[in-house]
C-alpha cells in the first residue's frame, strides 16, 4: 500500500498567524486560521479535513458492505460533523457524528441499518478516531 502525505505551513503567532494545508498530490489545498478553526472565519481547518476523510473512508467501506451483501448502491453520501471541544487535557475531537444517506435498491431498512453499523466500526478512519472520539451513526434510505 501506497504512504499517504500531506503538508502543512504555517507563519506567525497562534491568534494572528495563518497557514495552507495542502494534500500529497495537491487534490485539496486550503488557507487556515486561528479564525478558521476557532471561530467563523474564511478558510479550512484540520477538523474538517478529519470530517472529510471519515466521510469519504465510511462511503467508500459502507458501499463495499453493501454490494458484498447482494446490494449494489446507486449512491451512498455522507455528512462527517467534527466535534471539538476543550476538556481537562486541552482542546480534544470529542465526537463525530456520521450522517448518510443511501440510495441502496433492494434492501430493507433492518439490513441497511446493520451493514451501515458494521462499515462505522470497521472503515478505517472510524477504527483511527474510535478510541478517542464518540462516533454517532445516523443512516437513511433515500
Amino acid at each position: 500500500m501506497p504512504i499517504r502525505s500531506a503538508t502543512a505551513r504555517w507563519q506567525g503567532n497562534l491568534t494572528e498567524g495563518s497557514g495552507t494545508i495542502k494534500t500529497g498530490k495537491g487534490g485539496i489545498q486550503g488557507n487556515y486560521s486561528f479564525k478558521s478553526r476557532f471561530e467563523e472565519g474564511e478558510g479550512t481547518n484540520p477538523e474538517e479535513l478529519i470530517g472529510a476523510a471519515h466521510a469519504g473512508c465510511f462511503s467508500m467501506a459502507f458501499s463495499k458492505a453493501l454490494a458484498d451483501a447482494g446490494f449494489t448502491p446507486t449512491s451512498v453520501e455522507t455528512v462527517a460533523k467534527v466535534h471539538m471541544d476543550k476538556t481537562d487535557a486541552g482542546f480534544s475531537v470529542t465526537k463525530i457524528d456520521l450522517e448518510t444517506v443511501g440510495d441502496v435498491p433492494g434492501v430493507d431498512d433492518g439490513t441497511f441499518q446493520k451493514i451501515a453499523e458494521d462499515a462505522k466500526a470497521n472503515c478505517p478512519i472510524s477504527r483511527l478516531l474510535s478510541p478517542g472520539a464518540e462516533i454517532t451513526l445516523s443512516a437513511k434510505l433515500a
